[in-house]
């Protein structure tokens, strides 16, 4: 009785290890950018009720608010997050701190939503990094 074993070969097995490093190679920066871009929109999220916030006060007093305190919402510490420590007013702009748990890359960096009052009866916010976010890690509205 005669029995053929089946089985790959060492050089097979290579080719499939190869390939597997290489989308790994590939899916390990992307999945990263992925996760700095997610904590930085948990930001942009935590500033909506400042924003809203801001524009009311601007609408009704003609006026911008000096501070938190002033626009109605929380001091800028309690407005904090899993990769925000704060959210603050001054004036036109909503400062967001990143901190906490947040990625090296981003962690101590802010980003800045100012105010744009051009078009009549209307508050627009622009985003920009205020220190050395890399654009592909901002949201599209940011870049």
């Amino acid at each position: 009785m005669s029995r053929n074993q089946q089985a790959f070969t060492l050089i097979e097995l290579m080719i499939v290890v190869a390939i597997i490093g290489i989308l790994a190679a590939i899916a390990i920066p992307m999945y990263l950018d992925y996760t700095v871009r997610s904590q930085i929109a948990e930001g942009l999220s935590l500033s909506g009720g400042a924003k809203t916030a801001v524009s009311e006060f601007y609408m009704n007093n003609g006026v911008f608010p000096a501070n938190n305190l002033q626009a109605g919402v929380a001091d800028s510490g309690n407005i904090s997050g899993k990769y925000v420590s704060s959210v603050s007013v001054a004036s036109n702009v909503i400062t967001i701190q990143y901190g906490n748990e947040a990625n090296q890359v981003i962690d101590g960096e802010t980003v800045t939503m100012t105010a744009d009052t051009t078009a009549p009866g209307a508050v627009a916010w622009v985003c920009a990094s205020g220190g050395t976010i890399q654009a592909k890690h901002l949201p599209v509205s940011c870049r």
